[in-house]
């Protein structure tokens, strides 16, 4: 197969591998672990743990394969965004590069702001890269949106920690999370109607809302994020119902094995019914948006500090949560940051150097 050089933009390859260089792994993993510790220390009392010792395996290995079906999902989830544009090897590289980014970045930024030069760098023109970001963006929100009423009618007041936060924390967690739900939901009307009526006038919108004193340090940001809907909408009009329905069906099967790996590992060690699960798996969402209002990497330290006053009551002891804590770092973070150092070096050599030549139409 014929190879090239791929056009230099040296600018941004060294701002890419700046951002994601190995010593930004450690003050996550200090803090996460920091956390850990003093959650141990704190908790631990003799024969807590006693527990694991009659760990249900099948569980364990349920967490496992869920993970593992989740991350195929988000596999065949870009590999179907990008309209087959990715082989299955590339879009495996790319998944775990933005699963990676995501861990060492802060929340509020995760590996979507990386996620076009990723695709770019695997020979997506920039333009259809956004576009495809932007359709993976819009599922993301949509999923929250419709999910939200549903975890409400499960859990309803239980959806929060009454029994571990004050009355009047507990008032402010219901405002952050009515806030969230109101701002994801009118994100995702403007991107429905962006991406599929008027993109030029969601743009004028967005510039002339970030014309005020206070929003207009963002101006030049919101121009361009109305230019990038534009762009989508031009790239993805043409798609039939098959290619919304595929990327639809793949969202909630990543979202939904996401949300449910907490269940199945507090599962493993104390026994669960169905509707417990339910629950488990509605007080997620809450849990979430801590996470997405976290400015450490990764919700370092955030997310182990607020497990306990979320799951602790499904738990036990305080030394077996802290221990769930750690084990659900475990899986769904530290297992991102050991595999991004695997993929990242092997995917810098390969296309930063060369990539494959498409043939000319």
């Amino acid at each position: 197969m014929p190879y090239k050089l791929l056009p230099a933009h040296p600018e941004h390859d060294a701002h890419f591998l700046h951002r994601l260089r190995p010593s930004r792994l450690i003050l996550p993993v200090v803090i996460g672990l920091g956390v850990v510790i003093f959650l141990f220390y704190k908790s631990y009392q003799p024969g807590d743990l006693a527990p694991l010792r009659n760990a249900d395996w099948r569980w364990l290995l349920a967490a496992l394969l869920v993970l593992v079906a989740r991350d195929f999902g988000y596999i065949y989830r870009i590999r179907h965004i990008a309209e087959d544009e990715l082989t299955y090897r590339q879009a495996l590289d790319v998944i775990m590069i933005w699963e990676f980014a995501s861990c060492v970045l802060p929340s509020g930024q995760g590996g979507t702001g990386v996620a076009p030069f990723i695709l770019e760098k695997e020979g997506i023109p920039l333009g259809k890269g956004l576009a495809y970001i932007m359709v993976t963006a819009l599922l993301d929100n949509l999923y929250y949106v419709l999910m939200v009423p549903l975890v409400v009618l499960v859990a309803g007041a239980g959806l929060y920690p009454h029994e571990a936060l004050q009355t009047n924390f507990v008032a402010t967690l219901r405002i952050a999370f009515g806030l969230s739900y109101f701002f994801v939901l009118l994100y995702a009307g403007l991107m429905l109607y962006a991406i599929f009526v008027n993109p030029r006038s969601v743009r004028r919108l967005l510039v002339r809302l970030f014309s005020f004193r206070l929003l207009r340090r963002w101006r030049r940001k919101a121009y361009r994020h109305g230019q990038e809907m534009v762009l989508a909408s031009v790239q993805l009009r043409g798609n039939g119902p098959r290619y919304w329905w595929h990327a639809s069906v793949s969202t909630v099967f990543v979202w939904t094995a996401r949300y449910a790996i907490i269940g199945c590992l507090i599962a493993a060690f104390v026994p669960m019914d169905a509707g417990t699960f339910l629950f488990i798996f509605a007080r997620n969402i809450t849990y979430k948006v801590i996470l997405l209002i976290a400015i450490t990497p990764g919700g370092a330290g955030i997310a182990e500090g607020a497990f306990p006053t979320f799951f602790g009551k499904f738990i036990g002891t305080a030394t077996m949560t802290s221990f769930m804590v750690l084990l659900y770092r475990v899986f769904t973070y530290y297992l991102y940051l050991v595999l991004g150092m695997v993929f990242l070096p092997r995917w810098v050599a390969r296309v930063f150097l060369r990539h494959p030549a498409k043939p000319e139409q």
